[in-house]
């Protein structure tokens, strides 16, 4: 169990490339815009590193005309690390430094200038938070690694970039959204509220979490992979004391379980919506069937082929999302503010891609793009904008971005971290 849960930050990453590696040509052509890295000079004083001990950053683009005065924050995703050795090891990538993240970063999807194919958000003020905590911006603390240290400094460089921000006209927001993908959109729950507090209070403000919901699952073999990593996480970095308090309260002697959105939901008070889907492909892979759960590869062909899949294989991925629906039934019944879109799409983030964000060809649910249903959430122009998808695979408008087709260099790369994970969990 503990080299599974040190790995998942490497797969994550591993996964999160092979999508963005196979997923579809951006159909409009559009190539994204390029937006330079800015270092938070001040970020020193305030004791806010990533986990090597660079300055943290992030990526700023102008709003203009009528969204000058309008804020759109994402939080990038990038897993997590939940000891020493995997922190030390993320420490040396782009993950957990700014001294290895590329100087420019593409804005596509809800982060696009192009009013066709961003309607609602193109001209706001755009910013992209770069992720190098390995704790979904939410860690407090600093271990000894030998002659150096590691950084669990989350809050702090969430801090620190608001505080960056308000003078260059965050403070006089009018309208603002805080959004996220992956660990990112987890990132969004727990610091929903916290964003509201800094804004002015005539300011509408709400949070969307794109792929972000992940569930305190039982996986095949009857085990709670992500509950284990996620206590070891908030352990090790610091994490508790950053969690809402009401929840924590709630949850006691089980506060870690507040990192989880499905128990720390209902203590968010700013309208939230939640874009996931049900068979979210990352928690495919690492909540529902992890490598420790698969020892012998029963699996495999299912996870890089969804087609592939028996019916019992089939029957746990349909439990699933039934699990998932049910975690999100009392928000669905019973938030008056939020809103949901919740498809059947073999995926993982999908409103940063500017094909499943809003295209000719993007995810459709009862004919609604994500783009036009989180628009019409965030203005008002309907009364209840929840959206659930019918199971797999009744809907046709999905990428559904595990191809058959996958190269061979990917299956060695499964297999080789499947063998890591097995040698290990018998050692």
């Amino acid at each position: 169990m503990k080299t599974t849960t040190r790995l998942l930050d490497l797969t994550a990453a591993m996964v999160l490339l092979v999508y963005a590696g196979l997923s579809p040509p951006i159909v409009s052509g559009d190539p994204g815009r390029r937006v330079s890295m800015t270092l938070v000079r001040g970020a020193a004083a305030l004791g806010a590193f990533c986990l090597d001990g660079s300055l943290p950053a992030y990526h700023l683009d102008r709003g203009f005309g009528a969204g000058s005065d309008n804020w759109l924050l994402q939080f990038e995703g990038g897993g997590w690390c939940n000891d020493v050795p995997s922190c030390r090891d993320r420490s040396k990538t782009h993950r957990g430094s700014t001294r290895f993240m590329t100087k420019t970063a593409v804005f596509t999807g809800i982060l696009s200038n192009n009013a066709s194919l961003n309607p609602d958000f193109y001209n706001w003020n755009k910013v992209r938070l770069r992720y190098c905590d390995g704790a979904s911006f939410a860690g407090d603390t600093q271990v000894g690694n030998g002659t150096s240290m590691l950084y669990f400094r989350g809050q702090r460089i969430w801090n620190a970039i608001i505080l960056d921000l308000l003078p260059k006209g965050l403070a006089k927001a009018d309208k603002a959204l805080l959004t996220g993908c992956s660990a990112g959109g987890l990132s969004t729950f727990l610091h929903c509220d916290n964003f509201t507090s800094y804004l002015p209070k005539t300011a509408d403000v709400k949070c969307m979490s794109d792929a972000g919901f992940f569930l305190d699952a039982i996986d095949v073999a009857s085990n709670r992979t992500m509950r284990h990593f996620y206590n070891q996480l908030v352990s090790l970095q610091g994490v508790q004391k950053n969690l809402d308090p009401n929840c924590t309260r709630a949850f006691y002697p089980e506060p870690s379980l507040c990192f989880f959105p499905q128990y720390a939901l209902r203590f968010i008070k700013t309208p939230m919506f939640i874009l996931n889907s049900a068979y979210d492909v990352f928690q495919f892979h690492h909540g529902l069937v992890p490598p420790s759960a698969d020892p012998t590869g029963r699996w495999n062909r299912c996870k890089l082929n969804v087609t592939a899949c028996n019916p019992h294989q089939l029957d746990a991925l349909q439990g699933f999302r039934t699990d998932m629906l049910g975690a999100l039934m009392n928000f669905f019944r019973n938030s008056t503010r939020g809103g949901m879109f919740i498809n059947s799409c073999f995926d993982h983030c999908q409103s940063a891609l500017q094909e499943t964000w809003l295209s000719p060809t993007s995810p459709r649910i009862h004919n609604m793009t994500i783009a036009n249903t989180v628009g019409d959430w965030y203005f008002g122009r309907g009364e209840d904008v929840k959206e659930i998808d019918c199971p797999y695979p009744c809907d046709k408008t999905c990428h559904n971005l595990i191809p058959a087709s996958t190269t061979d260099s990917l299956v060695q790369e499964a297999k080789y971290f499947k063998m890591i994970l097995y040698r290990d969990s018998r050692s």
